[in-house]
């Protein structure tokens, strides 16, 4: 009797958190120097990385292991200043499955080229609920935050908005740090401040609806009626040009187009030429300086 409570607990235990199946590499460029020393703490960090994404608990909903949320994270190490300072970029990815299928598209894929981070190993990477302790926590933190919500967002309209404000207080607690990335008044827009800000901007709700009517009215409609789908992913994405009007070339809304280029070309391979003219020149409109990449789909 006690094992089987003993077991009871455990599973109750592990299906609380561990929302991700992230899997971790680091990339160091060829023209960097590392000592044998940097070699360990790199080996170290990407330990520390695939543990502090895949086993704390993120939000308080029960997750088994089939419905964790598949996600990629690549640090490129382009500098060593120092022992345990790295300067580079981090390209983060995550995916949700369609229903009925084994297919996973593609929700968030973003290179932040604003990474500076400062790691040894001596203590383990933790993110406080309140306040900054360090970049690379924040950084990770943020990231966390913003797939969750991403990914809630595809399945129900606007669920993903406390996870948006979890990663939106990140930044405020990381403002003062003096770390690029967090800032609104930096060079450009491509930063972590504008991905969260404007997501939870009013302006940028088209977006939001246009997640969750693209994944469950279409990407998870596909296996049913694959028209059907079609034309709601189609109907989806013309919401983005309430954006692209008044924000052009806003970081979201590219950012979303750019995810979903190949598999549109996939989707639309079958659809007649009115079909796949319709959704290109919707493309087109929201993102002009890539219609060569968005024409592909009239192929």
């Amino acid at each position: 009797m006690k094992s089987f409570l003993f077991l009871f607990c455990l599973l109750n235990f592990i299906a609380f958190g561990q929302e991700f199946n992230c899997q971790v590499s680091i990339v160091v460029e060829a023209k960097v120097e590392v000592s044998t020393a940097d070699k360990a703490v790199i080996d170290r960090l990407e330990t520390a990385i695939f543990e502090f994404m895949n086993n704390q608990e993120w939000t308080s909903d029960r997750y088994k292991t089939e419905e964790r949320i598949n996600c990629q994270i690549q640090l490129q190490i382009k500098g060593i200043p120092s022992y345990g300072n790295f300067t580079g970029s981090m390209q983060i990815q995550s995916s949700r499955p369609a229903f009925h299928s084994s297919y996973n598209s593609t929700l968030f894929n973003f290179q932040d080229d604003d990474v500076n981070i400062s790691f040894t190993g001596e203590s383990p990477l933790i993110l406080p609920k309140n306040g900054y302790r360090d970049n690379l926590s924040s950084i990770l933190g943020f990231y966390g935050y913003f797939m969750l919500g991403m990914d809630y967002d595809s399945f129900s309209l606007k669920g993903g908005t406390p996870y948006f404000t979890e990663a939106q207080q990140i930044v405020s607690n990381a403002q003062s740090s003096g770390n690029a990335g967090w800032q609104s008044n930096e060079k450009g827009n491509k930063n972590r401040y504008w991905l969260v800000d404007n997501i939870l901007q009013q302006l940028f709700e088209p977006l939001r609806e246009c997640n969750y009517e693209y994944h469950r009215k279409g990407i998870d409609q596909l296996y049913d009626n694959k028209e059907e789908g079609r034309k709601a992913i189609t109907a989806s994405l013309k919401k983005l040009t309430k954006i692209s009007t008044v924000r052009p070339n806003s970081i979201n809304l590219l950012n979303f187009v750019q995810t979903k280029v190949n598999e549109l070309s996939n989707l639309y391979i079958d659809a007649d030429t009115k079909e796949k003219t319709d959704v290109v020149n919707v493309l087109k409109g929201i993102d002009p300086a890539n219609s060569s990449k968005y024409e592909q789909i009239l192929n």
